[in-house]
C-alpha cells in the first residue's frame, strides 16, 4: 500500500491488456504488478488504445485519425502529457511512449526514465511500417534517450547497442535490468485438449512471436523445408507489421503445407493456458531473431520447461545458454542462407534426442527461477527511481 511518503511514478506505455502483442507489454504488465507490491510507490499506468479499468486509456485524439502511425502517437503522447504533472518519475516504454516522458520532463521537471526495449536505428524494417513516419519515431526516440535522466536497458547487449547507437549519451546513465518472467503463470502444463483443439498430433517444435522482420519467421520457414517429414511445427503467430512481410509469411506457410500435413498455423493470440500448454507440449521452442534486445518469450518458454534454439543476437545469450538450456545458433545478415541451413541442421539434431530437449528444458526453467524473477527487477527499478529525484 502507497504511503504519504511514497514515489508517485507514471508508467507510459502503448501496450496494455487487452491490447499486448510484445514484449515491451508483456514487461510494462509484469513490471507494474511487481512495483505495487512494495510500500514505496504509488503508480499510475498511462496507456494507448481508449478507457481501462486498470490504467488510464487514451484515444487517438480526434483529427489524427487518418494520420501516419507516428503522428498519431505524438499525438496521444501530447494528450497523456496534460495529465503527468505531480508524478515524481514518469517511466516511458518505446518511442511510441518516449515523447510523453520527454514533454513531462520539459513542463512540469518530472525525472524521464527510458526503458530501451529496442532502437530504431537497428529496426530500419520499420520504415516499411511507418514509411516517413520511421523519420519521426527515429527522431523522437533520440531527442527522449539524449535528455532522459536515466536509460534501463534489459539486457548488456542491450546497453551496448544504446551506446554505439547514440554516443552522446553518458554510458553512466544507462543501467541493465534484465526482464523478468512469472514462473507461477508460466510453467509447465501438461494438459493435452489445446493439442486437440488444434489437431495437433505427434512431436512438434513451436514458434510464438509477431509476424515482423526481427523475429525472424521468414528465415524459420525457409529453413524447416531442410526438417525431416516426421516433426512438426507449430505457428503462434499473428499481427503482421504490414503486408508485404505478411504475405511473404502466408505464402512460405502455404508452401510448407501443399507439402507436409504437419504444420499447424494459429493466426490468433492464443489465451494464456492454452500457449503455455502448446509450450509444454513441443519438443523445441524456435527464436530465430535477427534483432532480440533480451528475448521475453524464450524466458516463458524455459519456465514451461522447453528447451530452446534461438539465434545468437542481441540480448538472448543472457538468457539462453548454450548446450546447458538450449542452443544457440550465429546470425550473419551477409550470409542468411547458411543461418537458414544451420538453424535446419541443429533443429533435425536436437529433435532426434528427445531426452537431451528434456534435460535442457528441466535446466531452463531452473535459470528462469533462479535468475529472472520480477520482484528483483521491481526492487532495482525503484533503486534506480530514487537515484535520479532530484
Amino acid at each position: 500500500m502507497a504511503t504519504e511518503n511514497s514515489l508517485k511514478v507514471a508508467l507510459i506505455t502503448k501496450e496494455w491488456p487487452p491490447q499486448i502483442y510484445g514484449g515491451a507489454g508483456v514487461h510494462v504488465l509484469q513490471l507494474s504488478k511487481a512495483l505495487n507490491k512494495l510500500d514505496e510507490l504509488e503508480v499510475m499506468v498511462h496507456c494507448f488504445g481508449g478507457p481501462r479499468s486498470d490504467a488510464q486509456g487514451y484515444e487517438t485524439p480526434k483529427g489524427f485519425e487518418s494520420s501516419n502511425p507516428a503522428i498519431q502517437a505524438l499525438a496521444t503522447d501530447l494528450a497523456i502529457t496534460d495529465n503527468l504533472n505531480g508524478f515524481d518519475v514518469v517511466h516511458s516504454h518505446t518511442w511510441y511512449a518516449n515523447f510523453a516522458g520527454f514533454a513531462a520532463k520539459l513542463l512540469y521537471g518530472s525525472a524521464h526514465i527510458v526503458s530501451a526495449h529496442s532502437l530504431e536505428p537497428l529496426r530500419p524494417w520499420k520504415a516499411e511500417q511507418l514509411g516517413i513516419g520511421y523519420e519521426i519515431s527515429s527522431a523522437i526516440e533520440r531527442s527522449s534517450y539524449e535528455s532522459a535522466d536515466a536509460i534501463i536497458a534489459v539486457s548488456d547487449g542491450m546497453r551496448a547497442d544504446v551506446i554505439k547507437a547514440y554516443p552522446l549519451i553518458d554510458p553512466e546513465k544507462i543501467v541493465t535490468i534484465r526482464n523478468g518472467v512469472d514462473t507461477d503463470k508460466f510453467a509447465p502444463n501438461r494438459d493435452t485438449q489445446t493439442q486437440n483443439k488444434y489437431g495437433i498430433d505427434g512431436r512438434y517444435a513451436i514458434f510464438v512471436g509477431r509476424i515482423t522482420r526481427q523475429k525472424g519467421l521468414a528465415h524459420l520457414l525457409r529453413a524447416w523445408k531442410k526438417v525431416p517429414a516426421e516433426y512438426g511445427l507449430v505457428l503462434a503467430a499473428g499481427s503482421p507489421d504490414e503486408p508485404g512481410i505478411g504475405k511473404e509469411v502466408a505464402d512460405l506457410i502455404s508452401e510448407l503445407r501443399s507439402e507436409r500435413s504437419n504444420v499447424w498455423w494459429i493466426k490468433e493470440m492464443a489465451p494464456h493456458d492454452e500457449l503455455t500448454a502448446l509450450l509444454t507440449g513441443a519438443d523445441l521452442f524456435l527464436c530465430p531473431s535477427i534483432y532480440e534486445p533480451l528475448g521475453i518469450v524464450n524466458l516463458e518458454a524455459m519456465a514451461c520447461e522447453t528447451a530452446v534454439l534461438a539465434s545468437n543476437v542481441g540480448g538472448i545469450p543472457e538468457v539462453v545458454v548454450d548446450n546447458e538450456t538450449g542452443r544457440l545458433v550465429d546470425y550473419d545478415p551477409d550470409a542468411t542462407e547458411k543461418f537458414e541451413q544451420t538453424f535446419a541442421l541443429q533443429i533435425s539434431e536436437l529433435m532426434s534426442e528427445p531426452e537431451l530437449t528434456k534435460a535442457m528444458g528441466r535446466a531452463g526453467r531452473n535459470r528462469a527461477k533462479n535468475f529472472f524473477g520480477w520482484e528483483q527487477v521491481a526492487k532495482e527499478t525503484i533503486q534506480l527511481y530514487r537515484s535520479v529525484i532530484k
